[in-house]
């Protein structure tokens, strides 16, 4: 089993990885349509839209959870290392 790189999601069934391929290392949910993976930024929108809707925190809290995450994950490792 893998683990998307810029979500942590586990990916199990073909259906779960970008564009069903197997040998990519993101999932279904971080790819833009074209197959790629989506930026940091569309990532962090998307995260802190997520924890919002389905967790119910405000903005600046959904942030500070959705960026906490994002330090540990493969993905993004870079680019909080360079605001350090």
């Amino acid at each position: 089993m893998k683990t998307c790189i810029a979500c942590g999601m586990p990916m199990m069934e073909k259906s779960d990885f970008a564009g069903e391929d197997t040998g990519k290392d993101y999932c279904v949910y971080c790819a833009r349509p074209d197959g790629s993976m989506q930026s940091f930024e569309e990532k962090r929108t998307g995260m802190i839209n997520f924890i919002i809707k389905t967790q119910g925190f405000d903005y600046k809290a959904a942030t500070k959870i959705a960026e906490s995450n994002m330090k540990r994950l493969p993905a993004w490792k870079d680019y909080f290392n360079m605001e350090e």
